[in-house]
């Protein structure tokens, strides 16, 4: 019998009981041994709750509890979780997290700590919530060089410009919606500054690349200064308006980026909308492929919890290899990233645009006011210093595809 401890009882934390409870025979067959949660870990009591008798306030319980063999970390942020993973590997029990700050801050290491104490250290839902994204990169696509990574990997943000997209709506309106819905928090500045996205992305780019990618290192962008009119000339270029998380191994050095992108209805994250997540990926021999689902949410981000204890279960003893070490992987300043650009300007500034870019493709709307053009392929530093020379804009938006 595996006997598992969950610590922190909240929305992941108790759907991890849930899922194991609920699908106990497939998952004990699949296993190879039944599971059992033995310990919950909270600061609370539950009275009431089914296994309100599993309940400890003391780490410690667990910790020298030598039956105990697997460890659920879904508390979230990075202390006291850090910690607490740090001694469950130190003492040979596995850990098997939800926590992407958690992951993206301490990933490499905690990995090599696995190692050394025989057990493993697994992440499969920091990652786009119940969508199989950890293991393709570890297992499955281990005969590719990938070049290059593309997400929508936060389900808020993909919610809010899906209504913009869809009903015209204002970016405080949305917001509001998606906070009374529950698909955003009070406090959504994690969401909606493209924080979560860009901790996503360093832990998927660690995997491609097998070395660590500082996410403090990655250019992030929210999308708090796009606008229904920007959804207007979207309509207009036949695209939509995406956070998009990527990373790119180039010629020119490794970018790493989180901004919003105007996409083409030919890219294949083009149709994904409201909550979900998906995560478009490049091999050289392979080629494209990508993975689509729920992002977040208490069942499928726990379903994968409950996938890494299965792997757990089945590999007693053993790690599981997982490619990522402390080597910093260096990333290019994303000056020097070429792209095209979406623009607006004031009106009276479009002679001054038309002097400073060069041949533009002009993009109208009928929006009075305002001039909009998409530029030619140039650099971020280009880009930036003409912009200076024109004294300004109304809004920005990088093209993709």
């Amino acid at each position: 019998m595996i006997q598992v401890a969950v610590l922190g009882y909240g929305t992941v934390g108790s759907g991890v009981v849930e899922v194991i409870e609920t699908n106990k025979a497939d998952i004990n067959k699949k296993a190879g041994e039944e599971l059992n949660v033995k310990y919950i870990l909270d600061l609370r009591d539950f009275p009431g709750d089914p296994y309100e008798d599993k309940v400890v306030h003391d780490f410690n319980v667990i910790l020298q509890d030598p039956d105990v063999s697997v460890i659920c970390e879904t508390m979230g942020g990075i202390k006291p979780a850090y910690d607490f993973s740090r001694q469950a590997l130190l003492a040979g029990k596995s850990v098997c997290t939800s926590n992407k700050e958690l992951v993206a801050l301490h990933g490499a290491e905690l990995i090599e700590l696995a190692k050394e104490n025989h057990c493993n250290y697994l992440f499969e839902a920091s990652v786009g919530g119940g969508i199989p994204i950890i293991r393709p990169l570890n297992y499955s696509l281990t005969a590719e060089k990938i070049d290059s990574i593309t997400g929508i990997l936060n389900g808020t943000t993909n919610y809010i410009l899906t209504k913009m997209d869809k009903e015209g709506a204002d970016f405080a309106d949305v917001l509001k919606e998606a906070q009374d819905n529950g698909y955003a928090e009070r406090n959504p500045e994690a969401d909606i500054e493209g924080h979560d996205a860009c901790r996503k992305i360093a832990i998927l780019s660690s995997l491609m690349k097998g070395e660590n990618v500082n996410y403090e290192d990655i250019y992030t962008e929210g999308i708090t200064k796009i606008t229904r009119e920007d959804f207007r000339y979207a309509k207009k270029m036949g695209r939509s308006v995406k956070l998009l998380a990527m990373s790119r191994d180039t010629e020119d050095g490794f970018f790493a980026m989180v901004a919003p992108f105007l996409i083409p209805k030919e890219h294949p994250l083009y149709s994904v909308n409201d909550v979900f997540n998906a995560v478009y990926v490049h091999g050289n021999m392979l080629g494209d492929s990508m993975y689509y689902g729920r992002g977040a949410g208490k069942l499928p981000t726990a379903s994968a919890v409950v996938s890494d204890i299965v792997d757990c279960a089945r590999h007693p003893g053993k790690t599981i290899m997982c490619f990522w070490d402390n080597a910093q992987v260096k990333i290019t300043d994303t000056a020097n990233a070429k792209r095209r650009f979406f623009v607006r300007v004031d009106e009276g500034k479009k002679e001054a645009a038309i002097q400073a870019f060069g041949a533009v493709e002009e993009v109208g709307a009928d929006i009075t006011g305002e001039y909009a053009f998409i530029t030619n392929v140039m650099t971020e530093k280009a880009f930036e210093e003409k912009v200076t020379e024109i004294g300004g804009v109304i809004n920005r938006i990088r093209m993709e595809g």
